[in-house]
């Protein structure tokens, strides 16, 4: 008989798990999704804005913007995950599901060991981004931007069409333009540009022009020939006109090149390469790459824990809470890696102390609230046993 019921309850349990499970997958794709078309949708908005404002046709970019998504997918995946759990606590103790599962003793580490089929996969599907796709997308992006290291702006004028730079500043046309094989530079015949400041107006006509860039300072000009220069021609100033045999226009400043960040040869290396090398670049990466995985270890239990409310009250506070928590720890760990590439902090302290930190608080977590509700338990068996003295 007992072995019968406790078999009951065996299958009871794995259907609870299933349903439990269940809750959680389908609000992880809510989550996802809505997360996904913030992050993405302004990874977009910002591919377009350079197209704009650099004259580079947007399907040029596009490889890096998709990239780009591939670098920071981990990191949504593990807050949807993170805030899922959150979600879907939250909604079984609203309902008082969990309040009767508790009854049955079913409690936080039983919720915890259900979640843990989808914690694992989770965790095998974040390791493999981060030891393997993103450090091949990152050394693709690497690519695309070392082929054109040299291309400016004015790289991808069309012949024969007007076309506007920097947010209409500038107007250029060119008959006809083409690109040596054997230098980074353009030719350009029958130029016309037309450029506006808030100080004056320029007209620019030339024979032809060569686009090229400054390896000192990194700035990019156009060196027109045979040409003439109006200036302030549309204006009641007094007109200026030039002619010149040579005349040199800045087109892009390499004080802006500058402001990109650097890819670092380190971070497209193959993660089984790493653990051949030494140096504090290497030990930075390699712990950054397997944080990921481990802090969704942690966040799942933690999730559970921040989900459990009483009936009565909202989720948002768990849920601001676990948002809250997960930023601190995503920039704890950003510090702690460049602390390290700095020398700053010693590698086999090194992210695995922020690791333990947030460890150490759940833990603490964990039995300030089991011990918070059995507290409660044993107020409540007093309470029965006097009323029963009393009847």
């Amino acid at each position: 008989m007992k072995r019968a019921l406790l078999n009951i309850f065996k299958y009871q349990s794995t259907l609870i798990a299933r349903y439990i499970t269940r809750i959680v997958v389908t609000l992880f794709f809510a989550v996802i999704l809505i997360i996904g078309l913030i992050v993405f949708g302004n990874q977009f908005v910002l591919i377009a804005q350079d197209s704009i404002e650099l004259g580079v046709p947007i399907q040029e970019l596009m490889p890096l913007a998709y990239y780009n998504m591939t670098r920071d997918f981990p990191f949504i995946f593990s807050l949807s995950l993170f805030l899922a759990i959150i979600l879907a606590v939250s909604q079984l103790y609203k309902n008082s599901e969990a309040i009767v599962m508790n009854s049955l003793g079913l409690g936080d580490k039983q919720f915890i060991i259900f979640l843990r089929p989808l914690v694992i996969v989770s965790f095998i599907i974040i390791l493999f981004l981060t030891t393997t796709a993103v450090p091949w997308s990152k050394q693709q992006k690497n690519l695309i931007e070392e082929a054109n290291k040299n291309a400016s702006e004015f790289t991808f004028i069309k012949e024969g069409e007007f076309e506007e730079f920097k947010d209409g500043e500038i107007v250029f046309y060119a008959s006809e333009s083409s690109t040596p094989d054997s230098e980074a530079l353009q030719n350009m015949e029958e130029i016309f540009i037309s450029a506006r400041s808030e100080k004056n107006s320029i007209i620019v006509l030339a024979s032809e022009a060569i686009k090229f860039t400054n390896p000192e300072t990194k700035n990019v000009y156009l060196r027109l020939k045979d040409g003439t220069r109006y200036q302030d021609i549309t204006g009641n100033k007094s007109k200026v006109i030039l002619n010149f045999d040579q005349y040199d226009l800045q087109i892009i400043s390499g004080d802006m090149l500058n402001t990109v960040p650097q890819y670092t040869a380190i971070q497209g290396i193959k993660t089984l390469e790493l653990f051949n090398r030494e140096g504090l670049l290497v030990n930075a990466e390699l712990q950054w790459r397997l944080s990921a995985p481990i802090s969704l270890l942690i966040l799942s239990v933690l999730g559970v824990l921040l989900g459990k409310t009483s009936p009565r009250s909202g989720r948002s506070i768990g849920l601001l809470i676990g948002i809250v928590i997960f930023m601190l720890y995503n920039n704890g760990l950003l510090i702690a890696k460049s602390s390290i590439e700095r020398g700053e902090l010693n590698p086999i302290i090194g992210l695995w102390s922020v690791h333990l930190s947030v460890l150490l608080l759940t833990l603490i977590f964990y039995q300030l609230r089991n011990r918070k509700h059995s507290g409660y338990l044993d107020k409540m068996s007093i309470f029965i046993n006097k009323e029963k003295k009393h009847a």
